[in-house]
C-alpha cells in the first residue's frame, strides 16, 4: 500500500477479499476528503499526492450486500495511515451463497424466454428449450464463471409456421448458426442478492459484449439427494447488433417485428460435474 493517504485491506467474514468495497473518509467537520475503491484483492490505498493533514478522521467502508463498518482513522505526520484488515459482515437477509465448485445447468428446470414487439401494439414471446451449461462457483464469488449454450432450433412460440420463419435465414438462420453461446467475463455485486453478470454472447455468427441483471434465488437440497441453486437474469438485445436485420413493414413506419428483444432467464443448477440420472 502507498505511504500517502489512508489504506486498508477489506475482507469478508470467511476471509475472502471484497473487491467492490469503497472507503470513504471524512474530516472532523463531516466533509468528505477521500473516496477510494478497493481493487480486486480487496486493497484500498491512497495514491501519491493524496496525503491528508495529520489528525483523526472517520473512515467508512461500504460494499453492496454487506453491513457498513465505521472506524476512527489516524493520519500520521507523513500524511499516511492504515486501517489494517477490515472485516465486513453480510447484510441482514442475504442468502447463503452456493458452495464453491462446479454446477451444471438443469435444462428440465430452466427456461430462456425472449419477448419482442409485434406490429407495434403487442408482444410475442418465444421460449428456447435446449439450454445447457456449466457454472463454476468461486471464492470470492466475483471470480465465478458461466458457460452456457442454447440450441437455436429449439425456439418455440406455440405457432409452428412462425417458429419455422424464426429458424430461417430471415432471423436465426439455424442451419448456418445452430448454437447461441454465452461466456462470462466478469461478475459484480450490486446489492444483497443482485449482481451484474458480464460476458460475450455469440448469436447469428456475431459476438457482442452483454450485461445481465442477475438475481440469486438461493440454494438447497432437492428430493433426489442433490443440491440446487436458482438464478434469474434479464437483459435487452438489439437485433441489428447481431446482423438479424429482417425489416418487413406492415404500414408506414411500423415494423412487423421490433428491433429490441428482452431476454429473461430462470436457471436451476445442480451441484457437481454431471446432471443426476433421472429417477427409475
Amino acid at each position: 500500500m502507498s505511504e500517502e493517504g489512508l489504506g486498508g485491506r477489506i475482507r469478508s467474514t470467511d476471509g475472502f477479499p471484497v473487491g467492490h468495497a469503497v472507503l470513504t473518509v471524512t474530516d472532523p467537520a463531516g466533509k468528505q476528503v477521500a473516496r477510494v475503491p478497493a481493487d480486486a484483492a480487496g486493497v484500498v490505498a491512497g495514491q501519491p499526492g493524496t496525503s491528508l493533514p495529520p489528525g483523526a478522521y472517520t473512515a467508512v467502508v461500504t460494499a453492496p450486500g454487506y453491513l457498513p463498518v465505521a472506524r476512527t482513522a489516524l493520519i500520521r505526520a507523513d500524511g499516511g495511515g492504515s486501517l489494517g484488515d477490515v472485516v465486513l459482515e453480510p447484510a441482514a437477509g442475504a442468502l447463503p451463497l452456493p458452495p464453491a465448485g462446479p454446477w451444471v445447468i438443469d435444462p428440465a428446470h430452466s427456461s430462456v424466454v425472449t419477448t419482442a414487439r409485434h406490429l407495434g401494439i403487442s408482444s410475442i414471446k418465444a421460449r428456447f428449450t435446449g439450454v445447457s451449461g456449466r457454472i463454476e462457483v468461486a471464492r470470492p464469488p466475483e471470480r465465478s464463471s458461466v458457460l452456457a449454450t442454447i440450441e437455436a432450433a429449439t425456439i418455440d412460440t406455440g405457432v409452428a409456421m412462425r417458429d419455422d420463419h424464426l429458424r430461417s435465414s430471415d432471423f436465426l438462420d439455424v442451419a448456418a448458426y445452430p448454437w447461441i453461446e454465452f461466456a462470462s467475463t466478469g461478475l459484480r455485486r450490486e446489492g444483497t442478492d443482485t449482481w451484474t453478470l458480464s460476458g460475450e454472447l455469440t448469436l447469428h455468427g456475431q459476438r457482442r459484449h452483454v450485461e445481465l441483471d442477475l438475481r440469486y434465488g438461493g440454494v438447497g437440497p432437492d428430493p433426489w439427494g442433490g443440491v440446487r441453486a436458482a438464478f434469474s437474469a434479464e437483459t435487452l438485445l438489439h437485433r441489428q447488433d447481431f446482423a438479424i436485420n429482417y425489416n418487413a413493414m406492415v404500414r408506414a413506419g411500423v415494423a412487423a417485428v421490433g428491433t429490441t428483444v428482452r431476454v429473461e432467464l430462470d436457471i436451476q443448477a445442480v451441484r457437481g460435474e454431471h446432471l443426476p440420472e433421472p429417477p427409475g
